[in-house]
């Protein structure tokens, strides 16, 4: 009763913060109705049928370049789209992306991003992405971002393979690139408030942005929103907890109760103020202050047991394992004091972050200068059941993890008149992470530490500071109007110190893991990294390209790694991932710039594969390098936006792409037996096999063919009221969710539907709007592990394979939203 009522007080009161947030923007943009927008930050007015093809500008290669005539396989959305599909999150980008998925999971890096196959499970939190994440030109590669929320956008760019030369840090499977609006140079404000229908979610936005000389602007937007309900159902039973104390040789039990019935139960908020100083044509600051807070009551929200051998829990067999949106989840045990708990010992997930960024331009006669300086900062608190199962024998896990990084780039481009011009930049990043854990294991307690240590089985403290100095230079020859050639070269040096430690470890556990030995790594890393690109346009309309590239990450330190009598520095120090390869691509507008077909293809070959395991049977933890994968694909893109049929718009994509492990033993995954491919390296303490041979299998999230069809029709109705109709289809191919070839961990293929309805004023004021996403309500999985406390004997002729838990997209959803501005 007493968490039904805290629930219950915390979100009334948000429910009222909300709904006087919203009432405050509106009574603010009722007071400017005088003031209408004229500068967008779209390339578009809202509500203006554009002529033809749209032209969405991006910055790819750090200058301004329509998306067709840059020469980079790119995903590009105009701030109109964005709005307009509400991609208000990562994992909303990747619902409506091919070859791009988002994996949340409730420990390590906190996610698995994936492009093209190519992705870093999410684990060990050490481990930084493949894909990096890039907000205002600034890097952040930590999985954690998906707990940002992105809104007020002015576009967002999604470049597909290694990207080295540009973005410098961690890019070797590609970037996500956004960037936030700006200051207008009239006054705007606008509000939006809606409601999904699934989780009961209540959110609003509401941006006011202005001049406030002629030489300085500001923009202020905030978003807020809170879930009523949820998207998935805990089933779990109130359960007993068993103790031994080794201390006194007495048992004792205590009660864990089911946490949240329906999770994730998120209440959100973030806020953004930009500056901008203009003071001549040659120079221009802007200052970004951000701040984001992000709770759920549950971090394990979306684990669900999908798949086991005999369709029930090993550990629990009433509960069933299925593909459906079911999780089985207790809070900590009652009466018991924990590190980083909440008073009421309750699951929960918190993430706070903040960000200063400044940017300056300054323009020479034939050079522009850019610099980019920020800081950010976040921390991260939770409390959740790790072993996904409401048994006597489940194991509540507490961790608290901050970072902080700061970061400077200066960049110059020349604009010289002649054939050859010239970009150079040097970048610096300092990191620090701090991670602490602690884990309940094995029921046993130990009264004779403090009541923060009673019932733990461990405690972890470990730390990583890094450092990172950067220079890159590009030649850019124009050897005639219509051919192109770039050649350049990214060095990057970088250090990692790092130390890990279990300071408690309960004396009966101490065969598992190893109290107080401390373990240290300080590393160096240093590369080159060269891009080669030819563009040829015989025409305005058409682009050829062809690009040879080169990229790198840097190796780490698995912070949450398991320190047990046989683990070694190796077990925790991982190496530099590298990639190279090509690709080819042909872009084009036709018809009078009324239809759009773009093809390209690629090789790459990634050597290191960054991966780590999890041994849910040994409860090992293990940071690991596959020796290398190769990517290999084509893909084609259209979109027809014909003037015969005004307001219409036709698009679609077709990806093929073969991921696939080139050479790689790998550790067998939970309950492979010998003829199942866990046979090689043989030990001879009690006759197991270790390793398998994983060369030529697909890599983690990688399906062979995804595609995407979509109409969108904006028609008038009367003279000043438009409707606009859109639907959006996407399909995926199947694919193994375990990077280490699980055959249980299968996702089969899937569509996903997505469709909305809309009504707005021809001006853009005001609309009302009706999203629905995935709307075949399919179940799919984007990432996942061996569930604990499953799964024996790997390695030997009589093995049972471990059931699998997946992080799980989300269900269907239906939302109603209204929109004005002024």
């Amino acid at each position: 009763m007493k968490k039904i009522m805290n629930r219950s007080v915390r979100r009334d009161f948000n429910f009222a913060w909300l709904a006087s947030c919203v009432a405050l923007a509106g009574a603010g943009s009722a007071a400017a109705q005088n003031a209408p927008d004229v500068n967008a930050t779209a390339s578009s007015s809202p509500g203006e049928t554009p002529s033809g093809l749209p032209t969405i500008v991006v910055t790819a290669r750090k200058r301004t370049e329509s998306a067709q005539d840059v020469p980079v396989s790119i995903t590009a959305f105009s701030a109109e789209q964005l709005a307009h599909e509400d991609l208000t999150s990562l994992e909303r980008l990747a619902v409506t992306t091919p070859q791009f998925s988002v994996g949340r999971a409730p420990f390590g890096s906190g996610a698995q991003l994936t492009l093209r196959g190519i992705g870093s499970n999410s684990n060990a939190i050490g481990i930084e992405q493949s894909v990096a994440v890039v907000v205002d030109g600034v890097y952040y590669g930590q999985g954690r971002i998906i707990d940002e929320g992105f809104f007020d956008l002015a576009g967002l760019e999604i470049l597909k393979g290694p990207q080295a030369l540009y973005y410098g840090k961690n890019a070797t499977a590609g970037v996500i690139s956004n960037s936030t609006a700006d200051p207008t140079t009239t006054p705007l404000y606008t509000v939006k408030t809606g409601y999904e229908f699934n989780a009961e979610n209540l959110y609003g936005e509401a941006v006011a942005s202005g001049p406030v000389s002629d030489t300085v602007g500001y923009r202020v937007a905030v978003r807020a929103s809170n879930m009523f309900g949820g998207y998935f159902h805990n089933s779990a039973v109130t359960t007993d907890y068993p103790s031994f104390d080794v201390a006194t040789g007495q048992s004792h039990s205590y009660i864990a109760e089911p946490s949240a019935r329906n999770s994730p139960g998120e209440q959100d908020f973030i806020g953004r103020v930009t500056l901008t100083w203009d003071p001549s044509a040659a120079l221009k600051s802007t200052l970004k202050l951000s701040g984001n807070s992000n709770s759920v009551d549950n971090a394990a929200f979306n684990s669900v047991l999908y798949a086991c051998p005999n369709g029930f829990n090993q550990a629990k067999p009433t509960n069933a394992c299925g593909r459906n949106f079911q999780t089985y989840q207790l809070d900590p045990p009652e009466g018991v004091t924990y590190p980083y708990a909440l008073s009421d010992n309750e699951d929960y997930d918190h993430y706070r972050s903040y960000s200063a960024s400044e940017t300056l331009v300054y323009h020479l006669e034939n050079v522009g200068f850019t610099s980019v300086t920020n800081f950010n900062s976040n921390l991260n608190q939770s409390a959740f059941d790790s072993s996904y199962a409401d048994v006597p024998s489940f194991i509540p896990v507490f961790e608290d993890t901050t970072y902080h990084a700061f970061s400077t780039e200066l960049r110059a481009l020349t604009t010289f008149d002649a054939p050859v011009n010239y970009l150079a930049g040097v970048y610096y990043e300092s990191t620090k992470r701090v991670y602490d854990q602690a884990v309940a294991l094995g029921n046993v307690q130990d009264s004779a530490q403090s009541p923060n240590n009673l019932i733990l089985s461990s405690s972890k403290n470990s730390q990583t500071k890094g450092s990172t100095i950067s220079g890159y230079g590009q030649l850019i020859w124009k050897v005639v109007p219509q051919v192109e050639l770039t050649g350049g070269v990214r060095f990057i040096h970088e250090t990692k110190d790092s130390y890990f430690l279990q300071p408690y470890v309960n004396p009966a556990l101490v065969a598992i893991f190893t109290p107080n030995k401390s373990l240290s790594a300080d590393q160096v890393f240093h590369d080159w990294s060269p891009d080669f690109t030819a563009t040829y346009k015989p025409t305005r309309d058409i682009t050829l390209y062809a690009a040879y590239k080169e990229a790198y990450k840097s190796g780490g330190f698995a912070n949450d790694g398991i320190l047990g009598p046989k683990a070694t520095v190796s077990d925790f120090a991982f190496n530099p991932e590298k990639a190279k390869g090509y690709e080819v691509g042909v872009k084009t507008t036709l018809e009078d710039n009324q239809l759009r077909l773009n093809f390209g293809a690629y090789n790459y070959k990634f050597s290191n594969l960054q991966l780590d395991y999890f041994d849910a049977v040994n409860i090992a933890l293990i940071a690991t390098n596959a020796g290398f994968a190769t990517t290999k694909g084509v893909e084609l893109e259209s979109q027809f936006v014909p003037r015969a049929v005004e307001g219409l718009d036709l698009h679609a994509t077709l990806n093929y792409n073969k991921a696939r492990y080139g050479d790689f033993i790998a550790p067998c995954w939970g309950g492979q037996s010998i003829a199942a491919g866990c046979d090689l390296e043989f030990s001879t303490a009690g006759q197991v096999y270790t390793k398998q041979n994983l060369s030529g299998a697909p890599t983690s999230v990688a399906p062979d063919v995804t595609a995407s069809m979509g109409t969108d029709y904006d028609r008038p109705v009367t003279a000043r009221m438009l409707v606009d109709v859109s639907a959006d289809v996407r399909y995926s191919g199947s694919y193994l969710v375990s990077p280490f070839g699980t055959p249980s961990s299968r996702n089969p293929s899937y569509v996903v539907l997505d469709a909305g309805l809309r009504a707005h004023t021809k001006d853009g004021r005001y609309e009302a709007a009706v999203i629905g996403k995935n709307l075949t309500n399919r179940f799919y999985v984007t990432g996942g592990i061996d569930s604990t406390n499953t799964g024996s004997g790997t390695g030997t002729a009589h093995a049972v394979p471990a059931d699998q838990i997946g992080f799980v997209g989300i269900p269907r959803t239906v939302q109603m939203e209204f929109s004005a501005r002024f």
